[in-house]
C-alpha cells in the first residue's frame, strides 16, 4: 500500500468515525437507547464505581469481548460508552476492509464502493450509532474467513492458526457463532480430499478412490481430523475453560448464557418472545427455510460473490458454511428472531470476495455496472428491512433517525430513574439488577443501590426491617417478573414481620419504589 492510500483511509476512518458518533449522539438525544447498552452501562459502573466483591462481574459478563469494548470508553461518558464504541469500532471495520482491498486491488472503484456502503448502508449505520455490539462479531467474521481465504491460496497452517484465534474472538464477542464450527465439517473433508496426491481431479471420484483404499482412507481421516483440530481445538478449548471458570466463580457451568446476571439476551429475548406473542399476524417470511431466501433478498451482492468463486469447490464450501448457521439459529432459537447482525455477516463476505476476486474478472465495465445497481437495490431494502423489523430496536432505530419520534426502551425505568436521581446523596436501594439494570444505568449513581453482586444483599432481602432505605419491587404485570425475587408475592411474605412497614413512594406499571420503615425509623 503506497503512503499516500494508508494516508487517505487513516483519514477517511477519521471522517468516517465522527459521521458515527454525531448520528449517535443525536439519536441519543431524541431518546433511542437499546437493551444491550443499558446492560453494558450498568455493569461498567460497577466495576469502575460500586463497591463489593466484583470479580463475577469482571470475569464472567458476557458477553465478555463487547463489555469490556464499551467499557473502554466509559471513562469519558458512562452513558455515551456503547455509542463511542460502536462508532469507532465500525470504522476500525472498515479500515480493516479498505485496507485488504487497496492491498489486493489498485481499482480505486471498489474503494469508492466500501465507502459508499458505509456512509449509506442503513444496516451499516444502525450498528455503528446504536450503540450495539455487532461491529465487533463484524471484524473477527471478517478476519476469520480472510484467512480462510489466504490459506486456500498460500496452503500454509500459519493462516489457519491466525484463522482459529480469530475464531475464539468472534465466540467470546457472539457465543452462538460456536455453531458455526459445525458447517465447517464438510469444507474440512473437502480440503482434506483436494489435498491427498491422486491423479483424478473430479472430487466425487477422489472419495470413491479414498474410501476403496485403505490407505488413502486412512490418510483421509488423518488430514480431516488434524486440519479441523488446528482450526477449531483452539476455540473449543477456549470455551471450555471458559466454561469451568464459570463454574468455579458462580457454581454453574452454563452461567455466562443463562443467567440474566452475566447476559443481556435472556431478558431481551423474552421481552422479543412476549411481544411476538401479541402480535396476532405471524411474520411467515421469518420461518426457517426461507431464511436464506431473506438472506439473498437483504444481499443479492452474495450471489454475484458466490459467482466469481464457481470454479473452486472449496471456496462456495466456505461462502455456504453461514447459511447453515442462519438456518441453525432459527430452529434452535425458535423463539425470537434474527437481528440484523445475521444478515450483515453476508454483506461482510460478500465485500470480502470481492476483494479476492474482482482484479481477475474480464469484463470489468460489466461487473462494475452490476455491483453498482446491486448495491444500490441493497442499500433501498437495508431500510426497508430495517422499517419492517420483528424487532422493536430495529424499528424504533428507523423511527428516530428519520422522524424524531422514538418510544424509549425502558420509558417507565427512565421516568423512574429521573425520581430516584433527585433522592437525596445516601439514599440506599434494594433492588436486583437482573432486571433492573435499565433503572440502574439511567440513574447514573451505582452508590445508591444494593445489588446482588454485594455481600449485604442477601442480609436485606431476607431481613428487610434490619435495612434502613427503599426496595424496589417488579410488579406482577412486569414481563420479567420470572427473574427476581424482589416481587408483590415477596411483599405480601414480608408483611407478616413485625415491625415493619411499607410505604409506596412511586408506582408505575412495571415498579413500584417502597420506603421501608419500622419502629426504628419513622421518618420519610
Amino acid at each position: 500500500m503506497r503512503p499516500s492510500k494508508a494516508i487517505f483511509l487513516i483519514i477517511t476512518t477519521g471522517i468516517l468515525a465522527a459521521y458515527y458518533l454525531l448520528i449517535g449522539l443525536y439519536l441519543n438525544k431524541v431518546g433511542y437507547s437499546n437493551q444491550e447498552s443499558l446492560f453494558y452501562i450498568e455493569k461498567a459502573q460497577i466495576i469502575f464505581n460500586g463497591m463489593g466483591d466484583k470479580l463475577r462481574i469482571m470475569g464472567l459478563t458476557s458477553p465478555i469481548l463487547p463489555f469490556y469494548g464499551s467499557a473502554l470508553f466509559s471513562f469519558i461518558n458512562h452513558d455515551l460508552a456503547p455509542v463511542i464504541a460502536s462508532a469507532i469500532g465500525t470504522a476500525v471495520l472498515f479500515y480493516i476492509m479498505a485496507s485488504a482491498m487497496v492491498r489486493r486491488n489498485k481499482d480505486n472503484f471498489y474503494l469508492y464502493l466500501i465507502i459508499a456502503i458505509f456512509v449509506l448502508h442503513p444496516g451499516i449505520i444502525y450498528i455503528a450509532c446504536s450503540g450495539k455490539s455487532v461491529y465487533m462479531v463484524l471484524i473477527f467474521f471478517f478476519l476469520f474467513f480472510l484467512n480462510m481465504l489466504k490459506y486456500y491460496s498460500s496452503n500454509t497452517t500459519f493462516h489457519v492458526s491466525i484463522a482459529s484465534i480469530c475464531f475464539v474472538l468472534l465466540i467470546f464477542s457472539d457465543y452462538k457463532m460456536v455453531w458455526l464450527a459445525i458447517f465447517f465439517i464438510p469444507l474440512v473433508f473437502s480440503i482434506a480430499i483436494n489435498s491427498l496426491n491422486l491423479s483424478e481431479k473430479e472430487s466425487v471420484f477422489r472419495v470413491f478412490l479414498s474410501f476403496n483404499n485403505s490407505s488413502l482412507r486412512r490418510k483421509l481421516i488423518n488430514k480431516t481430523f488434524s486440519i479441523y483440530a488446528i482450526i477449531f481445538l483452539l476455540p473449543l478449548a477456549s470455551v471450555f475453560v471458559y466454561k469451568m471458570l464459570n463454574l468455579t466463580h458462580a457454581d454453574d457451568f452454563n452461567y455466562f448464557i443463562d443467567s440474566p446476571y452475566a447476559t443481556w439476551n435472556i431478558i431481551t429475548d423474552n421481552l422479543e418472545y412476549n411481544i411476538t406473542q401479541t402480535v396476532s399476524k405471524y411474520d411467515i417470511s421469518d420461518m426457517s427455510i426461507l431464511i436464506s431466501l431473506r438472506v439473498l433478498i437483504f444481499c443479492p451482492l452474495i450471489v454475484i460473490a458466490v459467482y466469481l468463486f464457481r470454479h473452486n469447490t472449496y471456496h462456495v464450501l466456505t461462502l455456504l458454511t453461514p447459511f447453515g448457521l442462519i438456518e441453525f439459529l432459527r430452529i434452535k432459537y425458535e423463539k425470537v428472531h434474527l437481528t440484523n447482525e445475521y444478515y450483515l455477516l453476508f454483506l461482510v463476505l460478500a465485500l470480502l470476495c470481492l476483494i479476492y476476486r474482482a482484479r481477475f474478472v474480464k469484463e470489468q465495465r460489466t461487473l462494475k455496472l452490476g455491483i453498482v445497481v446491486v448495491v444500490a437495490v441493497q442499500i433501498y431494502l437495508g431500510y426497508v428491512f430495517l422499517n419492517k423489523s420483528s424487532i422493536k430496536e430495529e424499528k424504533d432505530f428507523v423511527s428516530a433517525a428519520l422522524q424524531r419520534n422514538t418510544d424509549r426502551v425502558e420509558e417507565e425505568s427512565y421516568e423512574l430513574a429521573d425520581y430516584i436521581k433527585q433522592m437525596p446523596k445516601g439514599t440506599r436501594i434494594l433492588a436486583d439488577d437482573a432486571v433492573a439494570y435499565a433503572i440502574v444505568g439511567y440513574v447514573n449513581d451505582i452508590t445508591k443501590f444494593t445489588l446482588p453482586y454485594q455481600i449485604d444483599y442477601l442480609s436485606a432481602v431476607e431481613a428487610p426491617e434490619k435495612y434502613r432505605g427503599y426496595l424496589l419491587i417488579a410488579n406482577n404485570v412486569n414481563p420479567m417478573l420470572g427473574y427476581t425475587q424482589l416481587t408483590e408475592d415477596y411483599i405480601e411474605g414480608i408483611h407478616e414481620k413485625k415491625n415493619l412497614y411499607l410505604h409506596r413512594i412511586y408506582v408505575t406499571d412495571n415498579w413500584t419504589l417502597y420506603k421501608i420503615v419500622n419502629e426504628f425509623y419513622q421518618k420519610f
